[in-house]
């Protein structure tokens, strides 16, 4: 299961790589369903999230029951120059942040994710836990990349 579940983890670069295939720069800056984020704005985000969860996971392998800060995603998104950024260099970061921290999960052994951090906002998460929310994190987004598509007609 661990195995599976790092290999869709592994795979999230390629499935957002897809999601924005054949984009124009303008399209991916576009807002076109009215209060939400541009598709740039969710590439950036996931970046940013990503040395967040991989710090996360590896303070639950090397500490006992960790303090696990949240964030707030619209914080980030205002203040962290996200219509400055590159597409390719945040698909950079999450491939190398995801291959990196993968390499660390994929030595750990099984019982390694029943181990525990405390999370600011929702207190006791495993190891486990935390793999399985950052793995899904990317199509999550992804259905919010189609959504725009739809609406811009692409």
């Amino acid at each position: 299961m661990i195995d599976e579940l790092l290999d869709q983890y592994l795979d999230g670069t390629r499935l957002l790589r897809e999601a924005i295939a054949g984009m124009t720069p303008e399209q991916i800056d576009a807002r076109p369903v009215e209060g939400k984020w541009s598709t740039r704005d969710v590439v950036c985000h996931i970046a940013d999230f990503e040395p967040v969860y991989a710090d996360r996971m590896c303070r639950v392998i090397a500490e006992d029951e960790p303090p696990l800060r949240g964030g707030d995603p619209d914080a980030f998104r205002e203040k962290l120059a996200y219509d400055a950024r590159d597409v390719e260099e945040q698909l950079q970061l999450i491939d190398a942040v995801r291959k990196h921290t993968a390499r660390i999960l994929r030595a750990q052994p099984d019982e390694a994710f029943d181990r525990v951090g405390i999370h600011s906002r929702d207190g006791e998460i495993t190891l486990l836990t935390l793999l399985k929310r950052i793995t899904n994190h990317v199509p999550h987004h992804i259905a919010f990349i189609e959504e725009k598509r739809k609406a811009l007609g692409v």
